[in-house]
């Protein structure tokens, strides 16, 4: 079997992660302009983003479960086509209920795609480069981030955010082509192979995964969202947008080295994850006060987090696969995603409160505590080394190698 990555396919997925992300995000670029279109105030507006991750978090699970049955691509043209009907109302709407109702809808859609993207990544690809396969799917996701909002932000101030919105839909739509023509279909799974939710998480390693997505994506959130806040509190508020970006290029490093060698080393590379982010948090704990190493924390974060969408989705799909439930551990990752997103500007308001600004590295780290204690521990099942063979026991990559000489 060749291990040539399907690269057409696979991009047409990746668009599909970046709509998802630039839909989402959209909103906080153009807010002040969007609020005046709506005739609202910016805080009302932002509930526009909030109301998207309530569609996801709400309906991700449910549905995942009752259309686990159709058509692959089926299902993902039904999730595009939901993000061309909601970008193309929040384009023509001056209404703010309407235009919730469409946020709503995207984040329903947004559910849809993101269960569907790994487990479509890992059947397009051979065995030996699933892993790299979602890598390649998941740099959407950064992309969006470091270019999308960006560009979406600058062609909202030029031309009107209703434009912006337009383009996505346009996006969406050539996307659908693309997909119905260049992306093949694989059959959803029957009623006999199918397991229920409420057993999903009894799979072995299922519920490692989770624990590890709640708790990461909580820790960088709280600090990501808040991170204006805190470095205005180490006298650096000007340099926002400069860490960001050092953030930002670290991450697609990151994303890239993940892709390298995810499909041997997946649980090496979350240990390194997790504790790149912890030394970062660390500088910015004790030596906050020095700029250069606020610079230097920012790299590690970046270096940690980029790939951990990457690691997190392979592990979920690996796990789901042994008890025929890949689909509903997606679903159930990317409720506890959007839920981790949300608590994170919960967590970190109340942080910011009761112990200020000082607090949210530090808060990063008793959080990564459990992450890195959990991946450690869930060494068979969860975060494996290497890839099942036919009976659901790991094998480790020498094994396999030492295997395929005795077969030859």
């Amino acid at each position: 079997m060749t291990s040539k990555l399907p690269l057409g396919a696979l991009l047409a997925l990746t668009t599909a992660a970046f709509v998802t992300v630039l839909t989402e995000a959209l909103p906080a670029g153009v807010l002040p302009a969007m609020s005046a279109g709506l005739g609202v105030g910016e805080a009302a507006t932002g509930q526009l983003v909030t109301v998207y991750a309530i569609g996801t978090a709400l309906t991700a699970i449910p549905l995942s479960a009752a259309t686990a049955g159709w058509r692959r691509k089926r299902l993902l043209l039904a999730g595009v086509a939901g993000f061309a009907v909601a970008n193309t109302v929040t384009a023509l709407s001056t209404n703010y209920p309407l235009t919730l109702g469409a946020r709503f809808v995207a984040g329903i859609a947004a559910g849809v795609v993101w269960a569907l993207l790994a487990g479509y990544a890992r059947r397009l690809a051979p065995e030996p480069v699933q892993g790299k396969a979602i890598a390649v799917v998941m740099t959407g996701i950064p992309l969006a981030l470091s270019l999308g909002i960006p560009a979406g932000t600058f062609l909202g101030g030029v031309f009107g955010w209703q434009v912006t919105f337009s383009l996505m839909s346009v996006l969406a739509l050539g996307l659908l082509g693309w997909i119905a023509v260049g992306v093949p279909d694989f059959p959803g799974q029957d009623k006999s192979g199918r397991l229920p939710v409420r057993k999903t998480l009894a799979v072995p390693g299922v519920a490692a995964v989770l624990f590890v997505t709640l708790t990461f994506v909580l820790a960088h959130n709280i600090l990501y969202t808040y991170i204006a806040t805190f470095l205005e509190h180490v006298s650096m508020g000007g340099s926002v947008d400069r860490i960001l970006l050092v953030f930002g290029l670290a991450s697609m490093v990151s994303i890239w080295l993940v892709g390298v060698h995810i499909d041997r080393r997946l649980r090496a590379l979350t240990v390194a994850g997790t504790v790149l982010v912890a030394l970062g948090a660390t500088i910015l704990a004790l030596l906050g006060e020095n700029p250069a190493l606020v610079y230097v924390a920012a790299t590690l974060w970046g270096l940690g987090w980029g790939g951990v969408p990457t690691l997190l989705q392979t592990a979920a799909a690996r796990a789901g696969d042994k008890g025929g439930a890949a689909d509903i551990a997606q679903a159930m990752l990317v409720t506890l995603w959007n839920a981790a997103m949300a608590g994170g500007g919960i967590a970190g308001g109340v942080l910011l409160d009761g112990f200020g600004a000082e607090s949210f590295p530090w808060s990063v780290l008793v959080l990564l505590v459990p992450t890195l204690a959990v991946v450690l521990v869930a060494r068979r099942h969860g975060f494996t080394a290497a890839v099942p063979d036919d009976s659901g026991s790991p094998r480790e990559p020498g094994r396999q190698r030492r295997e395929a000489r005795t077969r030859a």
